[in-house]
């Protein structure tokens, strides 16, 4: 799952893990992190971008379990980051377990 979550580095339109009726202009992100840790029976996954669309972790996360269950492949998951369509991604998971944990801002917007 980490190698496949590895890919998400190298892309920067994620129209296939954006909710369909959305109101933003585009839908490039640049993610600076994307990866899973195991801790005891948990597995959590980490991600950094410099945005995220409406519903885009719970798309990407319910998609990385696809894989992890063998039922997506790396070359499945490229495919679905390509094809820039939401209806070939996994479903999203639910909201619960999901955490913001951190904001940074540029320092020159304070000035």
């Amino acid at each position: 799952m980490n190698e496949t979550a590895a890919l998400l580095l190298e892309f920067r339109d994620f129209e296939c893990f954006s909710k369909k009726k959305t109101a933003v202009q585009h839908f490039e992100c640049e993610i600076k992190e994307a990866y899973w840790e195991q801790k005891g029976q948990q597995l959590i996954f980490y991600i950094t971008a410099n945005r995220f669309l409406r519903g885009m972790v719970r798309a990407i996360v319910g998609t990385l379990v696809l894989v992890g269950e063998g039922k997506i492949d790396r070359e499945g998951f490229l495919q679905i980051l390509e094809s820039k369509t939401r209806s070939h991604a996994g479903s999203s998971v639910p909201p619960y377990g999901l955490y913001l944990c951190h904001i940074a801002y540029p320092e020159n917007i304070f000035i």
